[in-house]
């Protein structure tokens, strides 16, 4: 705002400068056109009633045989169209008109010599000579322009400066409300911002302010109630489980038990899902490559091929317990329809990546992007067996998301999937 002022009122200056100048140069021209005329007519007049030609060194109209000026001089072609309007409107005949700007030298006064310039005029009359005479010639005023920058400067200083201060004031509060609606994190504690600047501004920050305030109350409350459903959920489910022992087949009872750990699974999931915006648990300093690592060895106790490249120590900013579950769901996954899991950590200059791939069947191109939407499944483009109730890549990327990064899918060469998450480094 200060900058569109600034270069409006510059503009402004630059059009009163071209106005005062053309101003100036009209006046000019005024100053020298109009006695020269009244002293040529005046001049033609008294020779005409003498009889007798004009004396050719005394007067201030001269008739002269000649074009008096030399050629050396500056001529000024505006004055010379001018004088030749005005003497045919007033009737009288001229032949060539020329001018020159000549330096003249006054008489000392006080001790200073006055210098300055006059502009000779000649107007030639056919058969007659030339009538030569001095009108005043004032020289560019470099005072006009130290006048206008002056002028400028003031300008700026009234009006600019009070300018900057208030778009400031407005501004920097402004600022701060920005900064705090894109960092907010629900749960996190922040304080009220201080309600600072113009009455309207003030106004937005204390909206937004009761705004987190209902937005975090909401989200008390979704909690509340998310804990309250899992206990009614897990409490028949445990009664379940312990009513599953007295099941003489053993079959059937493992059946049954595999199907209660799956609900509790599927429960755990969803919870965690839904409570992702606010977890519990705060961020600290983590070996990514030693949390890598167990996830990998918690796999192979369990018998499942699951590689990992050794890298070196890498320590990163993030909740370990949240990460450790998406690395997880992604080997899960890979190991589940590609039979087993390739990891890498490979460590960049800005971010970090960690890529799981396998052998499997892929994901069509056309769904890459729809398998991270909550409860997707894909049986017929990757199944080997019944998966989950497709939890598994909504909560990886919603985890990875929160600490900053992203997940992306990609089908490897030969067959198979590469699931790649992408963190910042800092």
């Amino acid at each position: 705002m200060a900058l569109l002022i600034a270069v409006a009122l510059f503009t402004a200056q630059a059009i009163n400068f071209a106005i005062a100048v053309r101003d100036r140069a009209q006046f000019r021209l005024a100053q020298a056109t109009r006695p020269a005329i009244t002293r040529i007519v005046d001049a033609l007049e008294r020779e005409k009633a003498a009889g007798r030609p004009l004396a050719p060194d005394r007067g201030r109209v001269r008739r002269v045989a000649a074009d008096p000026i030399p050629p050396g001089l500056e001529r000024r072609d505006e004055v010379a169209e001018e004088l030749r309007g005005q003497l045919t409107e007033l009737g009288i005949e001229v032949g060539r008109i020329d001018t020159g700007i000549r330096a003249t030298v006054g008489d000392e006064n006080r001790g200073r010599r006055r210098t300055g310039t006059m502009l000779v005029i000649a107007v030639e009359q056919p058969g007659k000579g030339w009538l030569t005479v001095n009108a005043p010639w004032a020289r560019a005023d470099r005072r006009l322009i130290a006048a206008l920058i002056f002028q400028t400067i003031i300008l700026y200083v009234i009006i600019l400066l009070p300018v900057m201060w208030i778009v400031r004031r407005i501004s920097k509060p402004l600022r701060s409300l920005a900064g705090a609606a894109r960092d907010f994190r629900p749960g996190n504690g922040a304080t009220p911002l201080e309600e600072r600047g113009p009455s309207d501004v003030r106004a937005v920050i204390a909206a937004y302010n009761a705004l987190s305030l209902r937005v975090n109350a909401m989200l008390d409350e979704k909690d509340r109630m998310l804990g309250a459903i899992g206990h009614d959920l897990r409490t028949p489910l445990a009664a379940l489980r312990v009513r599953i022992e007295s099941v003489d087949d053993d079959d059937d009872r493992n059946r049954m038990a595999d199907t209660i750990d799956e609900m509790n699974r599927t429960l755990d999931d969803i919870l965690s899902l839904a409570r992702l915006g606010r977890p519990s648990e705060p961020p600290t300093d983590v070996d990514l490559s030693a949390l890598i690592d167990a996830v990998v060895e918690d796999f192979r106790d369990l018998d499942h091929p699951v590689a990992f490249e050794e890298a070196e120590r890498l320590k990163m900013h993030l909740r370990p317990s949240l990460m450790r579950r998406a690395v997880r769901n992604l080997i899960e996954n890979a190991v589940k329809y590609g039979g087993g899991a390739e990891v890498s950590l490979l460590p960049g200059t800005r971010h970090v990546a960690i890529e799981v791939a396998d052998r499997g069947p892929g994901i069509p191109a056309d769904k890459l992007a729809a398998v991270f939407a909550p409860f997707t499944r894909l049986e017929t483009s990757r199944n080997r067996e019944t998966g989950g109730i497709g939890l598994g890549l909504a909560l990886a990327r919603a985890i990875v998301q929160d600490a900053g990064g992203d997940i992306a899918l990609a089908n490897r060469d030969g067959g198979g999937l590469t699931a790649t998450i992408t963190l910042p480094r800092g």
